[in-house]
């Protein structure tokens, strides 16, 4: 377990902001069948990754808990809470105390019945700054998601903070160029991607090196579209909370510049925190000299809300 302060390389033009780079903190680690445990061990890793200088700092997915999702269990449920919540209270006073943006993936308990995979997001005086929930729900095997989640409700977001304008997006979210381009639409300087994504153990000598490439490859061209930073957040360990195989995640969580050049990386078995500087001059940058916003055709777009086209 450590942490990892890293340079931000810098291309020869690119320009300093004001106030200077902003240190993300990406929480990498493993997790126990006990929840308290789990948060307790987030908790302290947030305040050392706030001690390291990292202003926003977020978990992977659902950190409360092991990945509950690889077996269809109702008893599982009884790991939700609300948001706001005694979970999101111990946060906002983690936030407060140490003046940083948290970005906190949790399993919201909305109603009987209805509960989300969602994000919540902590502004840096301790309040609730907003929730993103989860609008790609997968179910393949192991990822039995749409059991346990509804999808979300709320929308592609972004939200303004004294660092600079976020967007949070959840795992399966990821692979979809739609919901990064609405976020980075709505001003999102970085990309967050809360993710629990790992090799099934029986597949990883055949397609583990693939499925890895294409992880990183697809959020790294998110950060080139867009113009824009992106953070994925990702567990480490192997977890079998439904028996068999289990999942083998593959941890490795970085974080990529609008260049789609990644600055950071963690290890593939380690519990691990990034403390990452980025320079949101480079945003701006980034657009002006790769207009892709400027040149959409969204008068040609249309047919992007249909399922297939004929």
């Amino acid at each position: 377990m450590g942490l990892r302060p890293v340079q931000n390389l810098k291309t020869k033009n690119s320009r300093k902001s004001k106030t200077g780079p902003v240190l993300l903190g990406l929480i990498q680690t493993h997790c126990s069948p006990d929840p308290a445990e789990n948060f307790d061990r987030a908790c302290g890793l947030i305040s050392r990754a706030a001690a390291q200088g990292a202003r926003i700092i977020c978990t992977q997915e659902l950190f409360r808990s092991q990945y509950f999702c690889q077996s269809e269990n109702h008893d599982f449920f009884k790991l939700a809470e609300t948001i706001p919540g005694p979970g999101t209270a111990a946060l906002g006073k983690l936030a407060r105390r140490h003046r940083a943006v948290i970005i906190a993936s949790l399993f919201e308990k909305r109603a009987a019945g209805v509960y989300h995979n969602t994000a919540a997001i902590i502004g840096p005086d301790g309040r609730l700054l907003g929730r993103y929930r989860k609008m790609h729900v997968p179910d393949d095997p192991l990822y039995y998601e749409k059991f346990y989640f509804t999808p979300g409700d709320l929308g592609f977001r972004a939200w303004p903070t004294p660092l600079g304008k976020i967007g949070v997006c959840i795992c399966w979210d990821q692979w979809y160029p739609e919901a990064a381009r609405l976020t980075a639409l709505q001003g999102a300087e970085i990309l967050f991607y809360p993710t629990a994504i790992g090799w099934h153990p029986g597949e990883k000598a055949q397609h583990g090196a693939d499925q890895h490439s294409a992880w990183e490859i697809i959020q790294r061209s998110h950060a080139v579209a867009n113009g824009c930073f992106v953070a994925a957040v990702n567990r480490v360990g192997l977890e079998k909370p439904a028996g068999g195989a289990g999942i083998e995640f593959w941890g490795q969580s970085f974080v990529a510049a609008p260049s789609g050049r990644i600055l950071a990386k963690a290890s593939v078995d380690q519990e691990e925190t990034l403390i990452v500087p980025v320079d949101l001059a480079e945003v701006d940058q980034a657009r002006t000299h790769w207009p892709f916003l400027r040149d959409r055709r969204i008068d040609a777009y249309g047919d992007l809300t249909k399922r297939l086209i004929d």
